[in-house]
């Protein structure tokens, strides 16, 4: 079965891993949006409204204002732990790709992991 990057958040955390979705507590960053059974509209998630309902894009890497993005920034503050994975992440989507990227997310323990 081939891995979706409907499982990539818009910051490049992966929801497959993470344990809020394993335990169900989270339906996922983007899953139920991108078929309407889920309303968009009512994410609390200031990226996701950029970046899935505005922007029409998979993730933040796909997008040109990325490096200076100040709602990316303000969710995850400079210099957390979070902040620096999901900016590897994207860097690494942007770089590498969605399929190369999904292959790494197959050790991960939680949404966010080792990239090298």
């Amino acid at each position: 079965m081939k891995k979706s990057k409907i499982y990539i958040g818009c910051c490049g955390a992966y929801c497959e891993k993470c344990k809020a979705f394993v335990d169900k507590s989270c339906k996922g960053c983007k899953i139920g949006y991108d078929t309407k059974e889920r309303d968009i509209n009512k994410a609390k998630c200031k990226i996701k409204l950029c970046c899935f309902r505005d922007k029409k894009l998979d993730t933040c890497a796909d997008c040109d204002q990325f490096s200076n993005c100040k709602i990316f920034n303000n969710k995850f503050k400079i210099g957390t732990r979070d902040n620096k994975k999901c900016q590897e992440s994207l860097n690494f989507i942007k770089n590498e790709g969605y399929d190369k990227f999904l292959l790494k997310t197959k050790n991960w323990k939680s949404h966010i992991g080792k990239l090298k």
